[in-house]
C-alpha cells in the first residue's frame, strides 16, 4: 500500500490559501500532508514564501485528521537546532500527535539570508548531524547542555512536551546524507525515485522505517495551460539536488533554466488531466518502495480545482494502481 500525499507549497501561495487548501485536501481523502519551509521562492513567478511554521499552527487547528510535516526544514542556519526543538514539540501538541519533523543539510537559496556563508556539503552534513542529536535531547526532557563544533546549547528546556515526540526524518541525496539518516532518523525523505537511496538507507539502519517520496505534477483539463504553468514555475526541478542546493537566488535559478523548454518540462512532470499520466509518474516511486508519496500540484490558483479532481478522480486511480 502505498499512502498519497499533498504538498502545501509555500512558494506558490499565501498563508490563508495555504490553511484552505489543506483543509480541503484532507476533506477529499489525501494520506498525509507536506509543507515546504523556504525564505523565497526557486523563481519569482512562484510568487511567495510565507512563514511556514505559522501556516503549520494554523493548518493543526483548522484539520483534524490529516497529518502534517516539514518537507523540510534546515535546522543550522536560519533556525538554531534548540529552536526547531520547540517549534516541533509545540506543533505536535497542537496537532494532538499528527506532527513529523522533516529535516535537511539546507538550501543556499533560502540560509544566505543570515549572513553566515555557504559551507561545504560535508560540513553541512555534520551541522544537520549535531542538530539532530540537540533536537532529541531536548526532545526527552529536562535541562540540556552542549558545546558542539558548530553549536553551542545553555541550559535549554523545553516546558511543554508532547507525551510522544515528532519522529524525524531526514532528507537523502547521496550515500553520505544515507547513512547519516540511517542512524539517526525515524523516516527518511527523498525527491527522487532511486532505489539505492533507500537501500543505502536500510543499509545504514533504516529497515522497515517509513519512506517518503514527492512528485511535482500539473492538473489542468487544458494541457497546453499545464504545461505552460509547469514550465513558468517548476523548471528548475530537473536542475537535481546538488545543483538546486548550491543557487542562492530566485534570478540564479532562472538563469540556470533559461534554455529548459516546455516540452522538458513536459517530459518529466505529468500535465494535464489523464489520471493514467499521474499514476505512470508515481509508479517509479512505488517501485522503489516508497511508503508514501507527495503530490506538489503546481500553481497556487489552481489547487481547489486540482483538489476537486483528486477526489473524482486522481485519488481513485492512484488507489487502484497502488493500494
Amino acid at each position: 500500500m502505498v499512502r498519497i500525499g499533498y504538498t502545501m507549497m509555500t512558494e506558490q501561495a499565501g498563508p490563508r490559501e495555504l490553511v484552505d487548501h489543506v483543509v480541503r485536501a484532507e476533506a477529499v481523502g489525501f494520506d498525509f500532508s507536506v509543507t515546504s519551509d523556504h525564505y523565497f521562492p526557486w523563481l519569482r513567478t512562484q510568487g511567495h514564501s510565507p512563514y511556514a511554521w505559522s501556516v503549520l499552527g494554523a493548518a493543526a487547528q483548522a484539520t483534524s485528521r490529516i497529518p502534517l510535516m516539514t518537507y523540510v526544514t534546515c535546522p543550522t542556519f536560519r533556525y538554531h537546532p534548540a529552536v526547531v526543538a520547540q517549534k516541533a514539540a509545540t506543533l505536535q501538541l497542537l496537532s494532538e500527535g499528527r506532527f513529523r519533523l522533516g529535516l535537511g543539510s539546507g538550501e543556499n537559496l533560502n540560509e544566505h539570508v543570515v549572513g553566515g556563508g555557504w559551507p561545504s556539503v560535508d560540513v553541512r552534513h555534520e551541522m544537520l548531524e549535531e542538530a539532530v542529536d540537540i533536537i532529541r535531547a531536548l526532545f526527552e526532557g529536562g535541562h540540556v547542555n552542549h558545546r558542539g563544533t558548530h553549536f553551542d546549547v545553555e541550559s535549554a528546556r523545553l516546558w511543554d512536551l508532547p507525551e510522544q515526540p515528532p519522529p524525524i526524518g531526514i532528507a537523502v541525496s547521496g550515500q553520505r546524507s544515507c547513512a547519516l539518516a540511517g542512524r539517526l532518523a525515524d523516516l527518511v525523505i527523498a525527491t527522487e525515485p532511486k532505489a539505492d537511496l533507500l537501500d543505502a538507507f536500510d543499509r545504514h539502519g533504516g529497515g522497515g522505517k517509513p519512506r517518503v517520496g514527492q512528485l511535482p505534477v500539473c492538473y489542468d483539463p487544458d494541457r497546453d495551460a499545464a504545461v505552460e504553468r509547469a514550465h513558468s514555475q517548476f523548471r528548475w526541478f530537473g536542475n537535481g539536488w546538488k545543483v538546486n542546493s548550491e543557487l542562492p537566488h530566485p534570478d540564479a535559478f532562472a538563469s540556470a533554466t533559461q534554455f529548459v523548454r516546455p516540452e522538458d518540462v513536459a517530459g518529466s512532470i505529468p500535465c494535464g488531466s489523464d489520471p493514467a499520466d499521474f499514476v505512470e509518474a508515481v509508479r517509479p516511486y512505488a517501485e522503489a518502495g516508497f511508503t508514501e508519496i507527495a503530490l506538489v500540484q503546481i500553481g497556487g490558483e489552481s489547487q481547489l480545482r486540482y483538489l476537486d479532481w483528486s477526489e473524482k478522480t486522481l485519488l481513485p486511480a492512484l488507489r487502484d494502481a497502488f493500494g
